[in-house]
């Protein structure tokens, strides 16, 4: 999702027309709306400093606004809200009981979302085979950086590249 549709979802849910939003920021009645349709549309990106006032404005944290660039657990959490908000995330405890001389309670996530799922599975499935030595790391990194065309349904399809050694 864009900056532009983060402030509109934002600014709405806050029941701010465009003109009252920009003139909380500061700009003069006349072009207030414009420079806001300006954000929205992606015709104009507001510098850090707009969109840090923009934030305290609207009442939210800076980051909503931001396009994540998954770096962050921040970031990663902000994509995670994203997804709830076009379907339904569901979050459990899984117990780690690892090789760590601490054991503590993870969170699962759970995406309700049909295809979703399906790439999960197959990433799944190469993780195992690389645990159990039946890919090489290689592979496995080939695998990644040219999916989707290395998808293959988990061995139902074809590949539209190749990205296993033959042995």
């Amino acid at each position: 999702m864009s900056v532009g549709s983060r402030i509109r979802r934002v600014r709405k849910f806050r029941d701010m027309t465009q003109k009252e939003l920009g003139i909380a920021l500061g700009y003069d009645e006349k072009s207030a709306d414009v420079r806001i349709t300006q954000y929205e549309t992606g015709t104009r990106t507001p510098k850090k400093n707009v969109l840090n006032a923009m934030a305290e404005v609207l009442n939210v944290n800076v980051l909503s606004l931001k396009e994540p660039t998954l770096y962050s657990a921040e970031d990663i959490l902000s994509i995670l809200f994203e997804i709830d908000e076009e379907t339904n995330v569901k979050l459990f405890d899984i117990e780690d009981n690892s090789d760590s001389a601490i054991s503590d309670t993870n969170i699962g996530v759970v995406i309700n979302y049909r295809i979703l799922q399906d790439f999960l599975r197959e990433w799944k499935l190469r993780k195992q085979e690389l645990n159990d030595g039946l890919i090489t790391k290689d592979e496995y990194t080939e695998w990644k950086i040219n999916w989707p065309y290395t998808a293959d349904d988990c061995g139902k399809i074809e590949p539209k590249i190749k990205w296993k050694n033959n042995k």
